[in-house]
Formats: C-alpha cells, structure tokens, sequence
C-alpha cells in the first residue's frame, strides 16, 4: 500500500493584460486580479509561497508560486 506523505504544486502563472483595455486600467486590473488570486488562497486556507515575482516590460505579471495539494502536508517543500 502507498500512501502520499507531502505534496506540493509549483505553478507559474501568467496574469496578462486584457487586449480590449485602456493599459493603464489593464496594469490595474492585472493588480487587483494577483490580489485577489491571493486573497483566494487564504481565505480558502490553502497554503502558499510566493517563489517569484516578474512584472513584464507590458505590464504583465509572471508569477512563481508553490502551494498546497489536497491537504497533504507541504512544509518540507516550503522549507527547502
């Protein structure tokens, strides 16, 4: 029998302009659009890091995150 000990997702996620938009109010709602994805992981309190953090010359933001799978315990990838 096998069981999961400790699992972990390592995403990179490209939060990108909407074409159809004012860039200003694009670059804006790329913002509220990061926080928000945030303020998704806690409130559903799925645990997270932040790896890395890339605003693109567009406006656009690439970003690294590693976070909980499932339940499982993922402490052993937060501290590596």
């Amino acid at each position: 029998m096998k069981r999961i000990k400790a699992a972990c997702l390592l995403q990179t996620i490209h939060f990108q302009l909407k074409e159809d938009w004012e860039h200003d109010m694009a670059v804006r709602a790329v913002n509220e659009e990061f926080e928000h994805y945030k303020r998704y992981l806690q409130n559903h309190h799925i645990k997270y890091q932040i790896v890395e953090e890339n605003r693109q010359p567009d406006g656009s933001l690439i970003v690294k995150v590693k976070k909980q799978y499932n339940n499982h315990s993922c402490e052993e990838y937060f501290n590596s």
